[in-house]
């Protein structure tokens, strides 16, 4: 496959590549992307499109399990990660570069599952995101996505909501935070969209919603009543006729 270039566009996790590996470290066993793999089921021998792959942790574990994948990214940064632990300890992963958003992207490939972990709320265009995993799956094929739970209302100052606190829960959008303990979110920001959003949306692409996971937080915060912070879902490709 060859090395798709996102010409012209930059993406806002090249400024945040080092500190994104350190945080997320190389292990795909946190709750929601343990629910997501949980989710998607077996893989193997399958092809599998991980966007967007980051710096590769996610797609490394779906190779591991024998699937044949493909990572896509906007951001250089993060593929240059990913690209040098494939050089060094090679699964077979095939890393692009692209705009999930463009009609053009991925054009001609197809493949058997997609997954999108944490990706959907940094894509600002949700509509050509979803048109592009609906057009690249194969009919009834499963697309898995995770995303912050849009209902999320955070811990006070210390861990940012989905949404933006002088905004609440129906004002979507773009935003960044200030929290404490959110320093991803301070740096590259988040665009939040209600639950209904994100249902429509992958109705009208055609991506049947099949179960729905709500897994617990790892949380650090004693005396704070856990909430939903999480919401991961698999859909189905309608089969086209």
């Amino acid at each position: 496959m060859s090395q798709e270039q996102a010409s012209g566009r930059t993406a806002r996790y090249d400024d945040v590549a080092d500190e994104y590996e350190q945080l997320m470290g190389t292990a795909a066993n946190d709750p929601a992307t343990a629910a997501l793999l949980q989710l998607l089921g077996a893989v193997g021998r399958r092809r599998v499109l991980d966007l967007p792959c980051g710096e590769g942790r996610v797609a490394r574990e779906l190779a591991r399990r024998g699937a044949q994948v493909v990572g896509v990214d906007l951001s250089t940064a993060m593929l240059d990660k990913a690209r040098a632990v494939e050089a060094s300890e090679p699964l077979g992963i095939a890393y692009v570069q692209a705009d999930a958003t463009s009609p053009d992207a991925l054009a001609g490939e197809l493949f058997d599952a997609v997954v999108c972990n944490f990706g959907l709320s940094d894509i600002d265009d949700l509509d050509g995101a979803l048109a592009t995993f609906a057009r690249v799956l194969r009919p009834d094929g499963p697309f898995v996505f995770s995303i912050l739970h849009p209902c999320f209302p955070g811990v006070g100052s210390l861990v940012a909501a989905d949404w933006p606190p002088d905004g609440g829960y129906y004002h979507e959008g773009w935003w960044r935070t200030d929290a404490e303990h959110s320093d991803l979110r301070r740096r590259v920001g988040s665009n939040h969209r209600m639950v209904s959003t994100y249902l429509n949306a992958l109705v009208q692409h055609g991506l049947v919603l099949e179960q729905v996971a709500e897994p617990a937080p790892a949380w650090d915060f004693p005396d704070v009543v856990p909430v939903p912070m999480f919401l991961v879902a698999r859909c189905r490709a309608m089969v086209r006729i």
